[in-house]
């Protein structure tokens, strides 16, 4: 099996599709590459245009909840890489950094961030596997509780 037929297969077993990339709410752009790297700029979860939550992780916004989210910016910066060069080029992702915006006393943003972490797994398997920082923040643009960046190494 292709690299291509396997992230298409894991998607489709996961009942998923790439999105469209969002419009950049700022002066940035989705994904930039440098070398053999993608970068992508922070992604909030978006699904259809509006947003799955909002809210305080462990105040208005669940656990689960939050980690769905985390799965939802993922699938989004997959869809800015997708764009960029395509995820057929996608040979690793290297690392994830994921935002939480916490109440007071939350302080489980690993647990939240595991979202993104499991759903790279699911749809690149070992290449899916990285490194992760999963920091707890105040506040988030338009009072998302999850925003996700990654690096993907890519041929």
């Amino acid at each position: 099996m292709t690299d291509s037929a396997l992230w298409r297969k894991n998607l489709d077993r996961l009942g998923l599709e790439l999105p469209s990339v969002a419009a950049p709410a700022g002066a940035y752009i989705p994904a930039l590459r440098s070398g053999s790297l993608v970068y992508t700029s922070g992604q909030l979860p978006f699904v259809g245009g509006a947003l799955t939550a909002t809210g305080k992780v462990g105040a208005e916004v669940s656990l689960e909840e939050a980690k769905q989210a985390a799965a939802h910016c993922a699938l989004n910066a997959l869809a800015a890489v997708h764009d960029l060069v395509g995820l057929d080029a996608v040979t690793r992702i290297v690392k994830v950094v994921g935002f939480v915006a916490s109440a007071p006393g939350f302080n489980d943003q690993p647990l939240v961030i595991n979202g993104a972490s499991e759903l790279l797994g699911e749809v690149f398997g070992e290449a899916g596997v990285h490194a992760r920082s999963a920091v707890g923040v105040f506040e988030l643009p338009k009072n998302t509780p999850v925003e996700v960046e990654l690096i993907a190494e890519v041929r």
